[in-house]
């Protein structure tokens, strides 16, 4: 695994053209949000809070796969209704957008590479991007509601191949979980680790200022004008 690096950018920076980015624990620091709202819905038909296995599980799956996993079956329907009378824009203080993450998102920009999210949320990933005042920055954006099959199905990620006309190996996907690793995988695109060094990935990102550096390390236009090669994304 190539470790980001600006003193060596790796040559498969030049032929990127587009970076499909998941949301939670990438875009976003929004594990306490996430524990909070899953504890609220909990709280409301009377059961303890999430336990730390659980709250690592919600913070990667879709919002059905979560409520299946920490909610008994005979009390879903209670647990939908506390859902339904949440406001979810009163959880928006407690999630924080990554450091540096714009400076890459205008660097990627400058040099042509397309920008997506995908993402395991459903209906409140536009309103938070949006919140965030990041979502001019991505076309399109994919959410498990949109999908039949939400990550680590590869439906998602073959979707934004499509509307951007690119190959597999121009893109990359950059993820915090072996869900997004294994998405990557299944959809035969190169996988870039963010702020987790034990997942198998062509490249490990520690945090977005040092990507930067290594985008600064190219010149200008490079990802844009580049050739295909040999290196792998």
């Amino acid at each position: 695994m190539y470790v980001c690096n600006p003193a060596s950018p790796p040559d498969f920076l030049f032929r990127l053209k587009g970076v499909v980015f998941d949301c939670d624990g990438v875009l976003v620091d929004s594990r306490d949000a996430n524990r909070m709202y899953y504890n609220l819905i909990r709280e409301g038909i009377g059961m303890l809070p999430i336990t730390p296995e659980e709250e690592d599980y919600v913070h990667m799956h879709s919002v059905n796969e979560c409520l299946a996993r920490i909610i008994p079956s005979e009390r879903m329907e209670e647990a939908q209704e506390v859902r339904r009378n949440l406001n979810y824009a009163d959880i928006y203080p407690y999630i924080y957008i990554e450091d540096g993450l714009t400076d890459v998102l205008d660097a990627f920009a400058a040099r042509g590479v397309r920008l997506a999210v995908h993402t395991n949320r459903t209906n409140t990933v536009d309103k938070l991007l949006a919140h965030l005042e990041i979502d001019q920055y991505f076309h399109p954006v994919i959410s498990a509601g949109s999908l039949k099959r939400p990550k680590p199905d590869p439906e998602g990620v073959r979707i934004i191949l499509s509307d951007w006309d690119l190959p597999q190996d121009a893109v990359a996907y950059i993820g915090d979980s072996a869900l997004d690793e294994r998405t990557a995988r299944a959809a035969g695109v190169g996988f870039w680790a963010y702020k987790n060094p034990g997942l198998a990935a062509a490249m490990y990102v520690p945090d977005f200022p040092t990507l930067l550096a290594c985008l600064d390390g190219l010149p200008a236009g490079a990802a844009k004008d580049c050739q295909t090669g040999n290196s792998s994304l």
